[in-house]
């Protein structure tokens, strides 16, 4: 009997774990937002469903199609959901879409490996939505039912009632489940989905399941928009695929492995960058935060290449062993499990906690990693030298800072003149409340240096536009005067070796004029603190200050001021104050007065501050900073012909 006949999905394979509590009155507890992100976790869920039903080898096409009226659907070619009466007296379908912890995926016979474990994710979409139907395609027979969101006349909230019964309503010749919702806009603050959001993340799933077909469908507009994404490959294309733009320094390896019923891919390739670049997955499902895969990932790598290095005598005996982060410059790799029994450590599904997984790549890696380094010995050494560089350069940086900063008491430091120049420190010690301005040029630093609050604010003014971080190596990045300095004053470190705990600022602020020069600026920190201290980011730390743009005031009334932060603003704000209202443009941050700098911008209670996060498709935004920041021109040229529309003025 093969695997395939031996594993059912039936009605029996359904069990309910409990009743169906309210989400709908604490959605950020299932989807993590009620923003664009938890808005398109409500896809994800169901899209995991029918990749469920590929990793149990029943599936090969998965279809999501974005309607005009702001529902979407997502159909799958699998087995489709059983249609039979559970024996809690109802249909199976009505049980899986109307009952929390209810699902195939709980020990039952219906799956082995599952992205969807929690059994939550149908169920928070019928939650969170205006309506919900399910079309099931199975055993020559077409069933739907349709689940709603209702407020009977008592006033009582029925969420996901079901307004019909499972109705056949047609006969078939395929099988497969089509589910269709309609996110509720009295719960997302915007129900409007992105569709290059959605297409990377369908590309993303086509390269995790090789051979599967991922189409994404958008009817919204006046023309039907197509993309489609099939990879036979699977991860040694999607590591090419990241690649671009990146000069390899070798042909992409692959790892395969299977231990303990846990299944790892591993692919990878080296290219002439100084940053790591590892994504990874459980069950197709990212794992942004990794896990217990990616320690013995590391784990495996840091052992292998130390062991190899010391046996070829490319390490003498007096080397300090060579550190992950050594090893890991210039990596980018994909790593793949997929396994029964997922342990994630929350319903968003960012980080593994089995250990078994840990125990079984450590394994896999290290075995197949130091056969491919004695088969290949010129790549291997390549890469050792490499990272025997890197430790050099670390080293002697390392004592560069050790001199600057003397003892744990600060003892025998020496002082830099560039710090007491461009950097003005605050005045008290408390790292839960001091911030750091990145502040554009002399002029505006100026201005802010006598508009700050003296107490929790530091100033520091950048001389031009910093490094360009995706072009410089290393030692580049850390010679570099001013990332030296806000190394520095925020009192950590770059990649792993950085502990945001021990940063001495609660914000790091980004504050430059509202201009082209400005933007650059903001993307070129943005590009450093991306590469080399994602720690900060992840930990919600680094911000862009948002000067205004106008101000509006009327003649004779100078005192009574409106700030613009938009042209809406600015016509709302004219009027307002109508007949004889002046208008100020401000070209840059150095033609506010400190006083307007500090109410405007820089004052807790009345700025504007945008928060920056890492994108939870963290592959695409690699891809994209590589491509804009990179060395290469026809990538850059082809996202800008793609991705910019360019309006010309009567004049040009």
């Amino acid at each position: 009997m093969t695997e395939k006949q031996a594993l059912t999905y039936t009605e029996d394979d359904i069990q309910v774990l409990e009743g169906l509590i309210a989400v709908r009155k604490r959605p950020g507890m299932y989807i993590g937002s009620t923003g664009t992100r938890g808005l398109h976790h409500l896809v994800w869920e169901i899209v995991d469903n029918a990749k469920d039903e590929s990793l149990a080898g029943y599936n090969d096409t998965i279809i999501v199609t974005l309607y005009k009226d702001g529902s979407v659907s997502v159909e799958d070619h699998g087995r489709g959901i059983p249609t039979g009466m559970h024996k809690t007296g109802r249909p199976v379908p009505e049980v899986i879409f109307t009952t929390l912890h209810a699902g195939g995926k709980f020990g039952g016979g219906g799956y082995k490996k599952s992205g969807g474990l929690h059994g939550v994710g149908s169920s928070v979409v019928v939650a969170l939505s205006k309506w919900l139907e399910v079309e099931i395609h199975r055993e020559g027979n077409i069933y739907k039912q349709r689940y709603e969101y209702v407020v009977d006349e008592n006033g009582l909230e029925h969420v996901g009632k079901p307004v019909t019964g499972l109705d056949i309503v047609g006969t078939t010749k395929r099988t497969g489940t089509t589910v269709s919702f309609k996110p509720d806009e009295a719960v997302f603050t915007t129900t409007k989905f992105d569709y290059e959001l959605i297409c990377e993340r369908m590309r993303e799933t086509a390269f995790l399941l090789k051979g599967i077909r991922m189409v994404l469908v958008d009817r919204r507009g006046s023309e039907i928009k197509r993309d489609e994404f099939h990879y036979p490959e699977g991860i040694r294309t999607y590591v090419e695929y990241l690649n671009e733009g990146k000069a390899a320094l070798h042909p992409t390896v692959y790892f395969e492995g299977e231990k303990d019923n846990v299944y790892a891919e591993l692919a990878f390739q080296y290219n002439d960058g100084y940053t790591e670049t590892l994504v990874s997955y459980v069950n197709s499902i990212p794992t942004v935060d990794g896990g217990t895969h990616v320690t013995g990932f590391r784990n495996a790598t840091t052992r292998v290449f130390n062991d190899f290095a010391r046996k070829k005598g490319l390490l003498k005996e007096k080397d300090a062993n060579l550190t992950g982060n050594d090893l890991r410059e210039g990596f980018l790799g994909v790593l793949s499990l997929q396994m029964s029994d997922v342990q994630f450590e929350s319903q968003t599904k960012d980080k593994l906690g089995n250990e078994e997984a840990r125990a079984t790549v450590e394994q896999i890696v290290g075995e197949k990693l130091g056969f491919f380094l004695e088969e290949n010995p010129e790549i291997a050494k390549l890469l050792v030298e490499k990272a025997v560089k890197s430790a050099q350069i670390r080293e002697e940086l390392r004592k560069q800072r050790e001199a600057l900063r003397g003892d744990k008491k600060g003892k025998g430091a020496k002082k830099r003149k560039s710090i007491s120049e461009k950097y003005t420190p605050p005045q008290n010690k408390d790292k839960s409340r001091n911030e750091l301005f990145l502040v554009e040029g002399d002029s505006a630093g100026g201005s802010a240096k006598q508009a700050r609050s003296a107490e929790f604010q530091a100033i520091f003014s950048l001389k031009g536009k910093p490094l360009n971080t995706e072009k410089a190596k290393l030692s580049e990045v850390l010679a570099n005067e001013e990332f030296r300095t806000i190394l520095e004053v925020l009192e950590t470190d770059l990649g792993d070796e950085m502990n945001v705990e021990n940063c001495a600022f609660d914000k790091i602020i980004i504050m430059s004029d509202a201009d082209v020069d400005g933007s650059h600026i903001q993307t070129l920190l943005l590009t450093f603190f991306f590469r080399y201290m994602q720690e900060l980011v992840k930990a919600g730390r680094l911000y862009i200050a948002q000067p205004p743009l106008y101000s509006v005031t009327k003649e004779g009334k100078k005192s009574d001021v409106i700030y613009c932060w938009d042209d809406y603003e600015l016509e709302a704000a004219l009027k307002k104050v109508g007949r004889g209202a002046k208008i100020t443009r401000y070209k840059g941050l150095g033609e506010m007065n400190p006083e307007q700098l500090w109410e405007t911008t820089m004052d807790p209670e009345n700025r504007k501050l945008i928060q920056i996060a890492l994108d939870e498709n963290l592959p695409a935004s690699e891809k994209l900073i590589t491509t804009l920041m990179g060395d290469k021109v026809p990538p850059r040229r082809e996202w800008i012909e793609n991705h910019v529309t360019f309006e010309m003025g009567e004049d040009e």
